[in-house]
């Protein structure tokens, strides 16, 4: 389907290093903040926006007084900068909480929740609804997967399954019988399972990976003493009928450039660039993906965004449910 940009609508991903920094001084927003919010994001016109790294944006309970002032001033400035509504996840036993932000001209709020699940940084939920389709709400998160744990991760992932769950596999309109839209975007800290991927996998054999603790924060060493890439949340999303909106462009649309490495392009000894930046969409609103696009944050962050270009009438349509849903792991078979 072709639409005009007046019928789309961009899901964002950011993941910027550490929030872009302290302020260099009381009031004074860092540079690369700037850069980020009002020279990348803000131009792009998100509508749903999932951000992670909120290192000076939010504040745990022992936090200082200046710290709570500044995280407020950096929080309302970026609401302000991009004109959206923004939602925090408490600080968790990491430092770099999530958050997410909605346009609200856009989607309405039907809730937001202070999740409960035990993570080393906990994901913001929030439950939004296309005014269009006001009887099918999306169950939406962002989300940070533990950084040093590849058990602690699979524990992590196990947990959003109980978003996933909302989806229901129903067709049509059975009002006996609830449904949702559900979209998941983070930085996994894992791998994509490697069918069809652009990017190569890892050789954790290689002379060149010299970063042996991130090695173990990164694959699992198996029986005979080789290395197998964490792939583990693409594993269960799969499993659980979810996709991947990148894959669907490249398999569907045609832009394999949406499979490019969104991190780790200066990682030296790790291994190179990956795409652990991603996004999980239920499988009938996936299917008004247009195009994902990887947006270059060299020298404003470590990790690249990620946009998601969705037609607005498919999107209707598809929380409406009137075609078939896209069959579990049918873009990685």
């Amino acid at each position: 389907m072709t639409t005009s940009h007046a019928d789309e609508l961009r899901l964002m991903l950011v993941n910027l290093e550490h929030d872009g920094g302290p302020e260099p001084s009381p009031g004074v927003l860092p540079e690369r903040w700037r850069q980020a919010y009002e020279g990348i994001l803000a131009p792009r016109r998100p509508d749903w926006l999932a951000v992670t790294e909120l290192t000076y944006s939010q504040t745990g309970p022992r936090s200082s007084t200046e710290d709570i002032a500044a995280a407020t001033r950096r929080w309302d400035a970026a609401q302000r900068s991009l004109g959206m509504r923004g939602f925090r996840a408490p600080m968790g036993q990491g430092r770099n909480p999530t958050g997410l932000l909605v346009r609200e001209s856009t989607f309405t709020i039907h809730a937001d929740y202070e999740h409960r699940f035990i993570w080393r940084t906990p994901p913001t939920n929030v439950v939004i609804g296309l005014p269009d389709v006001p009887e099918t709400p999306i169950v939406t998160a962002s989300f940070h997967g533990s950084f040093c744990s590849p058990q602690g991760r699979e524990r992590e992932y196990e947990e959003l399954t109980a978003l996933v769950d909302k989806v229901k596999a129903q067709h049509g309109r059975d009002p006996d019988r609830s449904r949702a839209g559900c979209w998941l975007f983070g930085d996994t800290n894992e791998y994509p399972v490697p069918t069809g991927e652009v990017v190569p996998e890892i050789d954790w054999a290689s002379p060149d990976i010299t970063d042996l603790v991130h090695r173990r924060h990164r694959a699992r060493r198996q029986s005979d003493g080789t290395w197998k890439s964490c792939t583990f949340l693409d594993e269960l999303m799969t499993d659980c009928g979810m996709h991947d909106p990148a894959r669907f462009a490249a398999r569907r649309n045609d832009k394999p450039e949406a499979l490019n490495a969104t991190a780790g392009h200066r990682a030296i000894g790790q291994g190179g660039g990956r795409r652990i930046d991603r996004g999980y969409m239920d499988a009938w609103t996936v299917q008004a993906v247009e195009d994902v696009n990887v947006i270059d944050m060299t020298g404003v962050s470590d990790h690249h965004a990620l946009e998601v270009v969705l037609s607005r009438p498919a999107l209707v349509e598809a929380l409406r449910r009137t075609f078939e849903p896209l069959a579990a792991g049918e873009l990685v078979a």
